[in-house]
């Protein structure tokens, strides 16, 4: 390379290091005036509930302008030629978008918007319309961009560039050098975002509108879960204010994965995003009880719904009896033609239960009050419609005729009383659903009940009938194969008004009532018309770990494309092994050079003896819960959906497939949760489909083969 030309290049780098410089400290003159403003926040408020909504603001704002050195501001850059279309500006409230309709410029692309003094833009948000150009532009069309640089870090530190000339057909793409190491640097600790790698295809989705339902078919390694949790954060950019009040949730399968991904979000500065298991969300009661599993089969089965339904409505009655109410020297009187009527009117009106028995309520004490009109030629005030509505007479027309009823009271006497089970659900379950429904020990009362979970889905049906939930604006569901239709309902109960992000794998389904079909588990979602996008190309797991998933693809029974993956890079050994713990702990010893995590995945019955083994030979796991308290995790296999790391040592394969019915599926989670090294240890034989034969056809004879 000439002289001149590497003199440029380390100008050009100097350049870029003091924008990163001068970027780092406007972004601190942002954080010190939001910290005044909150220290005289109190004193410029009119009223002491001004002052605490101005605090919270400003204290949100200070926690959002923070600065985490190991994490760079801008990862990307745009040169601008010709007018850019700008696209959908965030609503009133949002964060502004500095520069949203250049006509010429340059603009820094960064994980959230800095300026300078006089407001001028030094870094883009990336969820900006300008930024989009970042993601999408090619050398097919270039949107307007001149050159697209992309920079490379180490730490918080700028260490190189690369340029993509798009307006002279120069176009790198996934053979990016900066855009593969960031793809392929290793983890350690929970998830960190994915802003500078997107994809034009992840992009679409994450910027697809807010009122559409969207539901992603991801092979592992394709990057769903980062789709769902930057669509997140775009559509709070875009609809800061509205989301503010409605709400957007984040539900996982378990508590792990949430904690996996709770660095995410506020890597993005959104702080206020809630994350939630669908146990956590629905939970009414403690979970203390267990289930056999043809009584949770049953439980998850959407006719429960009409079962519960026709439980709780079969409670009406009709009445036999005038109700007589005294008031002072006058008694009011209705007769139970005119009662049975209003029930069977406000019943036809499909209310939910609560709300139908309180309109019952109110249309008695109108009539009461119609005839308390005529005898004085006046209308008694509230008080005594209140009064009306708690005397005694008319509290036993509506506990004889529409009685009170808990979520729990009506679950347990489905769950408790055979015959009124079997009145419930004839026609609807069998006499063998029915009677693993029903609890072989009766609990005497609703308040001595060990509730399982399976339960939980029953008591939030129930709720729903008796009152209606509400609706959040946006839910993002990963892991979704895994929801049962009635797991779905519950769902569809809080975005009645809202839309969907769902984020899974159908071939990475492993409950007993998994989802097979996208359009099912949609319908019951209350999404019929959600459109289904696959991904397909994985950017994580390496292509010789992804050939030897793929090889269970057709014992799974469900209709997905084969995964494909970027990386030709990545090692994948299967050895048997007589003593499979001391050859976790060589393969420890071998990975301990080796940057990222590592991840010992084996079946649930055999971890504390695992982990006690690893133990005792020097290894300090760490804790599920928190990634980063230790490089090595010890995984139960129930719980790897969701996890990465970069070396994964599966322990025993036949032992994780015979635990459960849906053993083969489980054992594809686990196969692909490695993005580096994967090594499987086994001593019984392996599944067929990763049989000697069939693993040369998979990943070709240089990969160590079983013995």
């Amino acid at each position: 390379m000439p002289a001149d030309r590497t003199v440029d290049l380390t100008a050009e780098l100097d350049a870029e290091r003091a924008h990163m410089a001068a970027s780092r400290a406007a972004l601190h003159a942002m954080r010190e005036h939001a910290e005044a403003m909150y220290a005289v926040g109190a004193k410029i408020a009119g009223d002491p509930f001004s002052a605490e909504t101005l605090g919270v603001a400003l204290a949100r704002r200070v926690a959002e302008l923070a600065d985490d050195p190991r994490t760079p501001l801008f990862f990307g850059r745009l040169d601008l030629d010709g007018a850019v279309e700008s696209g959908a500006a965030p609503e009133s409230g949002a964060a502004p978008e500095p520069g949203a309709d250049p006509v010429t410029g340059r603009y820094h692309i960064g994980r959230r918007h800095v300026t300078d003094q006089l407001g001028e833009p030094l870094v883009l948000d990336w969820r900006a319309p300008v930024s989009r150009a970042f993601y999408q532009a090619s050398a097919r069309d270039p949107q307007g961009v001149r050159t697209r640089r992309r920079f490379g870090f180490a730490g918080g530190d700028l260490t190189s560039f690369e340029d993509e000339r798009l307006d002279q057909g120069e176009e790198f793409g996934t053979t990016s050098k900066i855009l593969i190491e960031e793809i392929e640097r290793p983890r350690v600790g929970p998830m960190r975002d994915i802003v500078a790698t997107i994809q034009p295809e992840q992009d679409e989705l994450v910027r697809a509108d807010l009122d559409t339902s969207i539901c992603v078919q991801g092979a592992p390694g394709t990057g769903k879960t980062a789709v769902g949790l930057h669509r997140a954060a775009y559509l709070l950019y875009l609809h800061r204010e509205r989301l503010r009040r409605t709400g957007v949730l984040i539900l996982g399968p378990n508590p792990a994965f949430l904690g996996y991904i709770s660095a995410v979000l506020p890597a993005l500065g959104e702080l206020e995003v809630r994350q939630a298991t669908l146990e956590g969300l629905i939970g009414r009661v403690p979970v203390s009880g267990v289930d056999s599993v043809e009584a949770e089969v049953v439980k998850h089965d959407p006719r429960m719904a009409t079962v519960l339904r026709r439980a709780l409505w079969s409670r009406l009655g009709r009445a036999d009896s005038a109700i007589q109410v005294s008031d002072g020297a006058y008694r009011w009187r209705i007769d139970p033609g005119v009662l049975t009527r209003l029930v069977d009117d406000t019943r036809r009106e499909d209310p939910a239960y609560l709300l139908g028995r309180e309109r019952v309520r109110a249309r008695v004490v109108g009539l009461l009050q119609r005839q308390a009109e005529t005898r004085s030629g006046e209308s008694p005030g509230e008080p005594w419609q209140r009064r009306m509505g708690k005397a005694t007479p008319v509290v036993e027309f509506l506990d004889a005729c529409w009685p009170a009823v808990t979520p729990q009271s009506l679950v347990f006497e489905l769950l408790s009383d055979a015959q009124a089970l079997a009145r419930a659900a004839e026609g609807i379950l069998t006499e063998a659903e029915c009677q693993a429904l029903r609890w072989p020990r009766p609990s005497r009362s609703v308040r001595s009940v060990r509730w399982s979970s399976a339960d939980l889905v029953l008591l939030d049906e129930a709720a729903g009938l008796l009152e209606r939930e509400p609706s959040l604006h946006h839910i993002i569901i990963d892991e979704a194969q895994d929801l049962s239709p009635m797991q779905c309902r519950a769902v569809a109960r809080r975005t009645t008004h809202g839309s969907i992000t769902l984020l899974g794998d159908l071939a990475q389904g492993t409950a007993p009532w998994a989802a097979t079909d996208w359009a099912e588990s949609l319908r019951h979602l209350g999404k019929p018309d959600a459109s289904v996008v696959p991904l397909t190309t994985g950017f994580r797991v390496p292509e010789a770990v992804v050939a030897l998933a793929n090889r269970l693809l057709p014992a799974l029974a469900v209709n997905v494309p084969p995964a494909v993956s970027l990386r030709s890079d990545g090692s994948l050994v299967l050895r048997r092994a007589d003593d499979l713990t001391a050859e976790v702990i060589a393969e420890l010893a071998a990975t301990r050079s080796l940057p990222g995590s590592v991840g010992v995945i084996a079946a649930d019955r055999h971890l504390d003896e695992l982990r006690a083994a690893l133990v005792a030979a020097g290894e300090e796991p760490g804790d599920l819960d928190a990634p980063e308290s230790g490089r090595v995790t010890v995984v139960p296999a129930t719980l790897a959906k969701g996890l990465e790391y970069d070396h994964v040592i599966v322990v025993e394969p036949a032992e994780i497939v015979d635990a459960e019915p849906r053993g083969l599926h489980r054992l594809y989670v686990v196969l692909t949760r490695a993005v580096t090294r994967l090594t499987v240890l086994y001593a019984r034989p392996l599944p067929p489909a990763l049989s000697t034969d069939a693993l040369d056809r998979a990943v070709g004879p240089e990969v160590p083969a079983p013995a």
